[in-house]
């Protein structure tokens, strides 16, 4: 059997590929792009009133490594154009000389009609007034995932003029939401500019979440203000600036999440826009045959096992960072940049370890989506140092244990696990990320934009998906939900008590592990989208945050606040590091475990389904900011129990901090000795101080 190829190895540092896009200058700019494939390029001058109306065109130059390059004083800020390339015909090539092609590296876009657009020479100074990164380090982070139209689209104290806007978000009243419930980061499902599938468009649909990127470099021009839009894409990017600058100012980072495994190309046949008429081959993962390989479930796949691709990639987090001064990235689909030219995942991809060691990218936060669709593809656990990642086994074992657990024992009458499984994941998942990247390497998540919200979560079995205009089948099946005795909305007062008392327990799971937290915007409110667990295609109040609350939503957010606050106050929760059994680990939490008597668990706690309850007691270790110690009571059942408080040499005392148990959080802080009784209802959580 021959050996197999030695698979190639990006190069895309080499000087060659240097300012690609336009770079500006004294007398005008100069336009660089690459097709290795390409017998001509040519640059097309349009005019800026008339998007159809061509003023001009001059070819391109080879200048080596397969980039072509023009300098033209036609190449200022404001000018419109759009790229011509010719070449071979064949199986993986699809050139056409008469399709006007987007700039891969266009800094802003203007629309000409649906589903075509052209690129805009824009100038990117700006005055960020000293206002710098807030550096917040990983283990005091927590992640609010929020999508930016939905999250201030109907703020009650956001002018309505910038309704849905990046200036909507910089506006103080949203800024002083995030800071009250304590978030100290941002994540924004995607802002790259994007653009709906016709498909959806067919429906009558949108494509909300944005998840199919038309360009790498430029902000989404329909999330600015009418007032930003009407002046251009230079006033669209300030715009987004100002939001970064304001919430920067506000001490919040800005996370973005970034799809740069697929565009919004889609699938071979549909119409070119950029990389398919500028490279196919070289862009886009392909058989031999010129058939598209998807590993992403969206009709293509981006080859990072090719300098230009992988090149690209690197161009636009640098460009977000210096530019845009943006903290960290979400990578959708990560698995699919780790492929190699096999298309096989590889954690020890050049281009995965690229971004961690690029010094134009230190110090920012690089979060992995750690699988995709393909072969192969469910990678949590396996990326590199330096990377963190969803947590999807955190999210799955604490759903089953609040929710589906639950359930299986009133159908059942014995639950199907105890809760062994669930300390791993309290004590920062140790089982899936190596002691050398630690608890900080996974985001603990319950809920995302995709599935369910928190408060559907507790109150629906199945999803109910029929206005995404595909029969309920899209969205995933396997939600590990339980509806607590009625299908949706219910009038039943005890349901919709167990129901909140659920989310509480899940709210004080998330943010008292060991772990990044990250909460889903609105699930600190109790927001609903009717048991639709895969809304991507709708942009209205379904999908809006929605800021007129109840009295038990406004009691559900004093919890979101209380635990977050708890979190930064209490370093025991947030270790950076494994403990160890024989030594003391700097920056890590020693950690001991008791049963409901107060007593070391033992084997058979452990492992037996019946037992649902424990006491999990963590103390920091030296090199945090200050000594502290918790003790956290999980009980699991839906029987009350009595819970013996556990003697452990040196704490003479526990003070009751936070318990699920109560509508709103309690005012009082009463004591405990070691040894006392505390009597715990079904299912709850309840959160002490051990003091000396």
């Amino acid at each position: 059997m021959a050996s197999p190829k030695p698979l190639p190895r990006p190069a895309f540092l080499s000087p060659v590929y240097d300012g690609l896009g336009v770079t500006l200058g004294p007398t005008g700019g100069t336009l660089r792009v690459w097709s290795e494939g390409a017998s001509a390029v040519e640059l097309v001058l349009v005019d800026a009133t008339d998007l159809d109306w061509i003023i001009g065109s001059l070819p391109l130059t080879p200048v080596g490594g397969d980039v072509w390059e023009v300098t033209t004083p036609e190449l200022r800020p404001g000018a419109h154009y759009a790229l011509r390339v010719d070449g071979p015909t064949g199986a993986r090539n699809t050139f056409n000389k008469e399709t006007l092609l987007l700039d891969p590296y266009a800094r802003g876009l203007a629309p000409v009609r649906i589903g075509e657009w052209r690129s805009v020479v824009v100038d990117t100074s700006y005055d960020w007034a000293g206002v710098a990164h807030p550096e917040t380090p990983m283990d005091r982070t927590v992640i609010y995932e929020a999508h930016l139209k939905g999250l201030t689209k109907r703020h009650p104290g956001v002018p309505p003029a910038l309704h849905g806007t990046y200036a909507g978000l910089g506006h103080p009243a949203a800024i002083e939401h995030l800071q009250t419930l304590g978030v100290t980061a941002v994540e924004l499902l995607p802002i790259h500019a994007f653009e709906t599938e016709p498909r959806l468009l067919h429906h009558g649909l949108t494509n909300y979440w944005g998840y199919n990127t038309l360009n790498f470099f430029s902000p989404h021009g329909a999330y600015a203000t009418a007032e930003a839009i009407a002046a251009g894409p230079d006033a669209v990017l300030r715009e987004v600036k100002d939001m970064v600058r304001s919430l920067h100012a506000a001490g919040i980072e800005v996370i973005l999440d970034v799809v740069y495994n697929h565009t919004s190309e889609l699938d071979l046949g549909a119409p070119r826009s950029s990389l398919r008429g500028i490279d196919n081959a070289g862009y886009y993962r392909q058989h031999e045959d010129g058939a598209y390989i998807d590993v992403t479930g969206c009709g293509n796949s981006v080859n990072t096992s090719t300098d230009a691709a992988a090149r690209l990639i690197v161009d636009s987090l640098r460009y977000w960072v210096q530019e845009v001064q943006i903290d960290g990235f979400r990578f959708d689909l990560a698995a699919t940049l780790g492929r190699d030219a096999r298309h096989e995942f590889t954690p020890d991809h050049p281009l995965l370890r690229q971004i961690i060691a690029d010094p134009q990218l230190a110090g920012r936060k690089m979060i992995a989506e750690p699988w995709d669709v393909g072969m192969g593809g469910w990678q949590t656990g396996n990326f590199g140092a330096g990377w963190s990642e969803w947590n999807d086994r955190y999210r799955d074992r604490v759903r089953n244990f609040w929710l589906s657990d639950v359930d299986y024992s009133r159908r059942a009458g014995t639950p199907p696990a105890g809760v062994g499984g669930l300390a791993t994941r309290l004590a920062g998942s140790s089982n899936t990320f190596d002691e050398r990247r630690g608890p900080l390497a996974g985001i603990n998540f319950v809920t995302a934009h995709d599935g369910f919200t928190l408060r559907d979560l507790v109150s629906y079995d199945v999803k109910h998906n029929m206005g995404n205009g595909e029969q309920n089948r899209d969205g995933t099946d396997t939600n590990r939900s339980f509806n607590h005795g009625a299908e949706g909305p219910t009038d039943n007062p005890q349901i919709l008590a167990t129901r909140r008392k659920a989310m509480r327990n899940i709210l004080g799971t998330l943010l008292l592990s060991a772990g990044v937290p990250m909460i889903t915007a609105g699930d600190e409110m109790g927001r609903t989208q009717r048991g639709n667990n895969n809304a991507y295609c709708h942009d209205s109040p379904l999908t809006w945050v929605n800021w007129h609350l109840a009295p038990w939503q406004e009691d559900l957010l004093a919890h979101a606040r209380t635990l977050i606050r708890l979190r930064h106050e209490n370093p025991a929760i947030r270790p950076r590091r494994f403990a160890h059994d024989t030594q003391i680990v700097p920056n890590a939490s020693v950690i001991d475990w008791y049963d409901e008597n107060g007593e070391t668990m033992s084997h058979d706690r452990w492992t037996s389904a019946e037992h649902r309850t424990l006491q999990y007691a963590a103390r920091s270790t030296p090199e945090h900011e200050e000594p502290n110690a918790i003790l956290l009571i999980v009980h699991g059942n839906e029987r009350a129990i009595e819970v013996t408080l556990p003697r452990i040499e040196g704490v003479a005392r526990y003070t009751s901090l936070w318990s699920s148990v109560p509508e709103r959080p309690a005012d009082e802080t009463p004591s405990f000795a070691p040894g006392d009784t505390v009597i715990l209802p079904g299912t709850a959580l309840h959160l002490f101080r051990m003091e000396g």
